[in-house]
C-alpha cells in the first residue's frame, strides 16, 4: 500500500509523461488526466487501492473541473447553439430511455427487479 505522497508523486509523474505525448495528437490535456487516473485507479492497476486521500483529491478535481467549465461557458455560444443542444440532447435521452425500456422489457424479471429502482426519480436526487 503506498502513502498518500507516493500516491500523489505517481499519478503527477504519469499524468506529466502522457500529457506531451498525447497533446501532439490533439487529445486535450483533461482526457489524458481522466485516463492516467482510470489506469492508476484502484479498478486497473490497482495502485489507489482504498485511499481516502485520493478520493478527497479527486472530488477537489471535480470542483476545479467544474469550475474552469464555467470560466469557459458563454452564454451566446449556447444561446447560437441551443437547436443542436437541447436537440440532441433530447434525442440522446429519449434513445437511452427506449433502449433501457426495451431491455427491462425482454430481461426476465430478476434483472428488472434490480435495475427498476435506478429508475426511480427519487433515487436520483
Amino acid at each position: 500500500m503506498l502513502s498518500g505522497l507516493e500516491l500523489a508523486l505517481i499519478l503527477l509523474a504519469a499524468a506529466t509523461l502522457i500529457v506531451v505525448p498525447l497533446r501532439r495528437f490533439g487529445v486535450p490535456p483533461l482526457i489524458a488526466y481522466l485516463a492516467v487516473g482510470v489506469v492508476i485507479g484502484p479498478h486497473a492497476a490497482g495502485l489507489a487501492e482504498g485511499e481516502g486521500t485520493l478520493h478527497a483529491a479527486a472530488e477537489l478535481g471535480v470542483v476545479f473541473l467544474m469550475f474552469s467549465l464555467g470560466l469557459e461557458f458563454n452564454f451566446a455560444k449556447l444561446k447560437a447553439m441551443r437547436g443542436f443542444v437541447f436537440g440532441l440532447g433530447g434525442a440522446q435521452v429519449g434513445l437511452t430511455a427506449f433502449v433501457l425500456m426495451a431491455l427491462l422489457l425482454l430481461l426476465p424479471s430478476v434483472w428488472a427487479q434490480w435495475l427498476l429502482p435506478g429508475l426511480d426519480w427519487r433515487v436520483a436526487l
